[in-house]
């Protein structure tokens, strides 16, 4: 059994302008990870299976009590679905093919005859999100729980999946109620990843934090990221920017997408081309996207609320604002490169507070923990030397710039017509950034009502997730972590379980 995960992310910059290079995105990856459990379904090869032209798959969803199951063509890698469930899952369905294609394509004559034993015993694949993926207030609700992150965590790990209560337009099955936390592209980049790992085509092997590091710029973590990509793009029936993808791979960083041709023969397919053969190619594209580390300066804490209102359909939205660029392109031009200089502006200041904190490190901490029990308009009073005031100028220059991102923000969804920060949302932020240790608040990625963010300074976020409690909001479990796909011990459930006894027993 092989067990890897993949985290979920928050847009923090560059929501819209991430879709067009040369424009970058500041996106943080989170503890909130999609599991990937992959084993063989029968323990051994049946005698008769040299004969066969096809392999069996199942595929199980706990959360969601779903089960399916298929079978995949050993020499086109087709899968067959031959269980009795509508419901199918195009992006674990394309994370599959791919790998195996992948393997097919980079492996030789005696690897693939080993790959091909392997994929007799059939390929049972269990996917499990973190809760903090979806929105659980219903249930916390229906127990009179208090809107706060502790009945969050009373709840079940992965625990089962609720439904919005309105459907998206008439005979639509309702939508999944999500966190905005990016679920499909963490799960496509697990199910790769395990897969992958499983087939022998890499090894992402249990890592340290150090090591992780250096193993992210190795050809293995490269490939993972290509063929997530290339099924989560295929899977969803366009090619978005990845940085959803990107991050769940390599974690939090700064990120301009890859040009969209290097898909274009995966997209179209090539009559008589086997699968591993157009895979072989995207392997071997001119993948030209950037990525830079990141993560938020000390003793800062990323945090999120979730206002209840069900989530927003980011496709639609990004549709709605490409169609106000063609009809207004003058004001869209303008409007972007506004934003596209607050964006840079906000990612100059975190990283200069990042070298503040290296330089002066007791001097940040002191004014850190000023700010951290002060509103912003109280903060200058601490200035009463030359370092702190340059500290509490580029904490106002980054408060300064997430202002100027909300403005455009909004003036762009007000433009194209579509809720990018709607009304209750604006007042919402306004009132958090008003608070004590408040640095930041914004809607994330293509905004809407999906859950906010909010960067909080020193041990102030208590306070923040008790005062969003009390406007309705119910603050999350989640928090930035800056490393991505990870292989795991063992079935996550496991250790949940263990952890839960472990804490009673004390």
């Amino acid at each position: 059994m092989e067990v890897a995960s993949a985290p979920g992310k928050v847009l923090i910059t560059g929501g819209y302008l991430i879709l067009e290079r040369p424009n970058a995105g500041i996106v943080l990856s989170t503890n909130a990870r999609f599991y990937a459990i992959v084993k063989p379904l029968y323990e051994e090869v049946k005698p008769e299976s040299w004969a066969w032209a096809w392999t069996d798959v199942k595929l199980t969803s706990p959360q969601l009590s779903r089960e399916s199951t298929y079978k995949m063509s050993l020499k086109h890698l087709m899968l067959q679905s031959v269980s009795s469930s509508e419901s199918r899952n195009p992006f674990v369905e394309h994370g599959l093919q791919y790998a195996v294609a992948a393997a097919h394509a980079m492996f030789d004559k005696n690897k693939k005859e080993i790959l091909h034993k392997l994929l007799l015993q059939g390929l049972d694949i269990t996917i499990l999100g973190c809760n903090d993926f979806y929105s659980y207030r219903n249930q916390i609700e229906a127990r009179g729980l208090p809107l706060v992150p502790e009945s969050l965590a009373s709840l079940p790990p992965f625990a089962s999946i609720t439904f919005n209560d309105e459907s998206n337009g008439e005979n639509c099955k309702p939508e999944i109620a999500k966190t905005g936390l990016g679920s499909s592209a963490a799960m496509t980049t697990a199910v790769v990843a395990a897969l992958l790992h499983y087939l022998g085509v890499v090894n992402i092997s249990y890592l340290s934090k150090d090591q992780w590091r250096e193993k992210t710029e190795s050809m293995d973590f490269h490939i993972v990221h290509i063929i997530a990509q290339t099924a989560h793009c295929i899977a969803q029936g366009k090619v978005g920017s990845g940085f959803d993808v990107s991050s769940a791979v390599y974690g939090s960083q700064r990120y301009v997408r890859f040009s969209p041709e290097v898909l274009s023969f995966a997209q179209v397919g090539v009559k008589g081309l086997l699968l591993q053969d157009v895979i072989g190619d995207t392997l071997k594209g001119k993948w030209d996207h950037e990525r830079t580390k990141f993560c938020l300066p000390p003793l800062m804490t990323l945090l999120l609320g979730e206002p209840g209102s069900g989530g927003s359909s980011t496709p639609s939205m990004v549709g709605a604002v490409k169609s106000w660029q063609k009809s207004d392109p003058q004001k869209s031009q303008e409007t972007w490169r506004h934003l596209s200089e607050a964006n840079s502006d906000l990612e100059t200041q975190l990283h200069m507070l990042s070298r503040l904190a290296d330089k002066h490190w007791d001097v940040y901490k002191c004014v850190i923990e000023y700010c951290s029990v002060h509103k912003s308009n109280e903060w200058m009073q601490h200035a009463t030397e030359p370092n702190k005031e340059a500290i509490l100028r580029t904490l106002f220059g980054a408060r300064d710039a997430m202002l100027r991102i909300r403005h455009h923000m909004r003036q762009m969804g007000e433009s194209a017509g579509v809720p990018i920060e709607p009304e209750s949302q604006t007042h919402l932020l306004d009132t958090t950034m008003d608070m004590e240790g408040v640095l930041l608040a914004g809607v994330p990625g293509a905004g809407g009502f999906d859950a906010i963010f909010a960067i909080t300074l020193g041990d102030s976020d208590n306070n923040v997730t008790k005062t969003w409690s009390g406007l309705n909001v119910l603050a999350l479990l989640v928090r930035e972590d800056p490393h991505g796909i990870s292989l795991e011990s063992g079935d996550p459930r496991t250790r949940e379980i263990t952890s839960a006894v472990s804490s009673l027993h004390v």
